[in-house]
Order: C-alpha cells, then sequence, then structure tokens
C-alpha cells in the first residue's frame, strides 16, 4: 500500500506511542505495530507470513548474549546477598566523613550497580537499607533521598550494564567499545556526586549531623571490612572489564567469566546454595524472556519503518535543516529528556534509534558516542519529574511521610550534575571516547 512517509510514520510511531500511554506492555505495544505495519506496507497476509522468519532472525544472535549472562551475574550476587556486604564496608572505611551515608549511599551504590546491573534493584535495596537510617539520624531529604536515586542510574553507564549491551546489540555496534566509553563518563559523574555532597556538608553541617559512633574506627578496624567484603567484589568488576580491556575475552566471554567469578566469590562467602541458585537462574530467565520479546519487537518495528519510507522521509527532512553534529546531538538529547519524562528506558531506544542512528551516520558521527550520550540521557530520564521511574521507586521505600514532591527537590541538584556531564561531554566528545579508542 502506497502512503506518504508522514502517515506512514504517525501510524506505526504514533500508534506504538498511544499503545504505551495506555499502558500496554513494550512488547505488545511494537509487535501491535508490526502487525499493522506488516499489513499495510508488506502486502498483507505475504507481510505477516515473514514476520515470524523476522522474529526468528532478530534473536538468533550471538551478541545478546551477554545479555543474558550479565543478568544471571547481577542475579547471584542478589540472591545470595554476598553485594549488600560491600555497603556495610563502605559505611566503615569511610567513617567520619561529613555527610557520611551520603557517601555510602554513593559509594556502595555504585558498586552494587556495576555488579548488579539494575538501577530498580540499586534504588530499592539502597532505599529500604539506608533512608530509614540517614532520616532518623536527622539527614535533610534532600541529602538522604537525592544520592540514592540519583546513583541508580549510574547502573547504565558503569560495566557490564545490560542496557548498554541491549543498545549495542540493537544498533548492531561494538558493544566492547560502548562498554569501555560509559566507564569515565560514570566515574565522572561519581566524582561530580560526592563532591556535592561533601562541599554541602562542610557549608551546612546540620544537613547531615554526625553521631559520635561514626568517628570510633581507626587502623585495621576501619580497613579490614573493605578488604574482606570490597576488594572481592571489585574482582568481579576486574575480571569482566580487565578481560575486555586487554583483549582477553571477547564481551561475550567476558560476561561468562563474570559469572563465574560471582558464584566463586558466593561459594567462598558461604552464600551460594541450590536454592538461592535456582532463585537467581529462574529471575534471570523472566528478565531474559522479557527481554527477547523487547528486542523482537524493536528489531521488526525498525525494519517495517524502513519499508514504509518513514525513516527515509526523517532523515530527509532533517538533512533539509543542515544540522551539524554538535546541533544533531543537542537536539536528540533534548528529545530523549522530554520523552523520559513520560516513557521507559526501553521504550525511549525502540522509538528513536531507528532514527538517531542512520542521522548519526549521515553526519559521519561516532555511534559510540551517540549511544553513551543516549545512555546519559536515559539516566537523566529515569529521575525526570513527573514519571522519572526512580522517583517512583523511591516513594514506594520511603516512609510514608515523605511526599512526591520532597524527592522531586531531593532529585534536582544530581538532575543538574548530570546535564552538566552530558552538556560536557557533548563538547568534548573524546573524553567519552578515550578508553575504546586506546584500546583499538
Amino acid at each position: 500500500m502506497i502512503m506518504e512517509w508522514y502517515w506512514a510514520l504517525a501510524l506505526l510511531l504514533g500508534g506504538a506511542v498511544f499503545l504505551l500511554i495506555i499502558g500496554l506492555p513494550v512488547a505488545f505495544a511494537f509487535f501491535a505495530a508490526n502487525i499493522a505495519g506488516a499489513w499495510f506496507f508488506m502486502r498483507g497476509e505475504v507481510g505477516l507470513s515473514l514476520m515470524p522468519i523476522e522474529y526468528a532472525l532478530s534473536i538468533a544472535q550471538f551478541s545478546l548474549v551477554p545479555v543474558a549472562l550479565f543478568v544471571l551475574m547481577g542475579e547471584i550476587l542478589f540472591q545470595t546477598g554476598v553485594a549488600f556486604r560491600s555497603i556495610n564496608a563502605i559505611d566503615k572505611l569511610i567513617s567520619g566523613v561529613p555527610g557520611r551515608l551520603s557517601i555510602v549511599s554513593i559509594a556502595g551504590g555504585s558498586v552494587f550497580s556495576s555488579l548488579s546491573g539494575s538501577t530498580i534493584a540499586n534504588t530499592a535495596v539502597l532505599g529500604n537499607l539506608l533512608l530509614p537510617d540517614m532520616l532518623k539520624r536527622g539527614y535533610h531529604p534532600s541529602l538522604a533521598i537525592g544520592p540514592i536515586v540519583a546513583v541508580g542510574g549510574i547502573a547504565m553507564l558503569i560495566p557490564p550494564s545490560s542496557l548498554a549491551v541491549l543498545l549495542a546489540s540493537l544498533a548492531e555496534r561494538s558493544i566492547t567499545d560502548l562498554l569501555l566509553a560509559g566507564v569515565v563518563p560514570g566515574l565522572l559523574m561519581l566524582a561530580l556526586f560526592i563532591l556535592y555532597v561533601l562541599i554541602r556538608c562542610r557549608l551546612n553541617p546540620a544537613l547531615a549531623p554526625s553521631t559520635p559512633s561514626e568517628q570510633t574506627l581507626r587502623g585495621w578496624a576501619r580497613w579490614k571490612p573493605f578488604f574482606q567484603d570490597v576488594l572481592p567484589l571489585m574482582a568481579i568488576f576486574a575480571v569482566v572489564v580487565g578481560s575486555i580491556f586487554f583483549r582477553i575475552a571477547a564481551p561475550e566471554e567476558a560476561a561468562a567469566l563474570g559469572c563465574i567469578a560471582a558464584a566463586l566469590i558466593s561459594a567462598a562467602y558461604r552464600r551460594l546454595t541450590l536454592a538461592t541458585l535456582i532463585k537467581a537462574l529462574r529471575e534471570t530467565a523472566k528478565i531474559n524472556v522479557m527481554l527477547l520479546f523487547i528486542i523482537v519487537g524493536s528489531m521488526t518495528f525498525a525494519q517495517v519503518l524502513q519499508i514504509s519510507g518513514a525513516t527515509n522521509g526523517v532523515l530527509q527532512l532533517i538533512n533539509s535543516i543542515s544540522f551539524s553534529q554538535w546541533t544533531a546531538m543537542a537536539t536528540m538529547m533534548l528529545l530523549l529528556l522530554f520523552l523520559g519524562c513520560f516513557l521507559d528506558q526501553i521504550s525511549m531506544i525502540l522509538l528513536t534509534l531507528p532514527f538517531f542512528l542512520p542521522l548519526a551516520d549521515s553526519l559521519g558521527m561516532n555511534s559510540t558516542w551517540l549511544m553513551v550520550m543516549m545512555l546519559i540521557a536515559m539516566e537523566v530520564s529515569l529521575l525526570t519529574p513527573p514519571f522519572g521511574l526512580l522517583l517512583f521507586v523511591m516513594k514506594g521505600v520511603a516512609p510514608d511521610n515523605i511526599r512526591i514532591t520532597q524527592i522531586y527537590r531531593a532529585a534536582m541538584p544530581f538532575i543538574l550534575l548530570e546535564l552538566a556531564v552530558m552538556v560536557f561531554l557533548i563538547a568534548y566528545p573524546e573524553v567519552a571516547l578515550w578508553l575504546p579508542h586506546n584500546m583499538r
């Protein structure tokens, strides 16, 4: 069926967005759009008969293996409870530092997020463990809530990031480059978060009152938990990133090594049992089935957009405006920040990647830079009112007297810090690309 590209775009993209808005799960929203697109643009029943073949080809890719294995690695550490030990160890290590518990939430959350790769789990766990104690000790809500919700998004950048692997797989670009490119921006954000907390606590100590118990640890008693409970877990990070960095293993093999390391360390702590392993495998299967359905829907959706002429029509329209690389990047980031107010991160990837990637290629833009910037924009969108996902996760675990408006205000300084990093990386893309470029 012949249709102008803008009507095709309205039918496919508008239909998918409408179904998402009314609450249909992401995978089913894209399946419905695909069925409509196949019927209208791929000769009706012929197009529908080809869809199962396209679905099979979409997931029969070896590059998707790291997604499943990184999820399994995180589930092993989560279900055995081993990841939680690092939070207590970091707490003891920095006793006496202003805003100690806020920094614990940032440092501990970065370790936990790098091991689990789950933003929701990171925020829920830290909210349950640290928030009640911080409020009880008189911490201002801005320094109790803000660091917890902010650090949850770091899981998108610090390897092993399941979302980064998924994004690179859908874009059919190097998973290794994207994982390495996320390291420097992630560490930069963590440094800014900690610096912000220290400065605020120095200027106004009443925001994070200290107690005498925070000053008691000295010498080996302060460092022993770090060596016992943090360094072993950081060994998993070293195995995954180090094996990729030194080209010992491909991302798929590095993910498998990470699972083995997680299982061995859990066993060394005597926390790995048959019951916890079965539960980890079961939760991994649930998550991966969901992801595979989403991948199937998104890959076919991109093909239907291409066949309908919508992708080429949008690109021709954009090219007629004569965007430069930097203005195009800024425009794409603004669009992602806007979509993040209403949609989840996977939906944002599926809706925008079919347009962003061809545009980046047409402008000669580095695709790894684009994908890192997309991850940062989606990280910011997790905190963006009114519908930032982590804001509602925090509301769910926070005490009843904490209002959603307080959570919004607590997140705002960290949103500004993340936006500052985004602007910096738009101006200086070589900062994000330094690590992957030096690995070639």
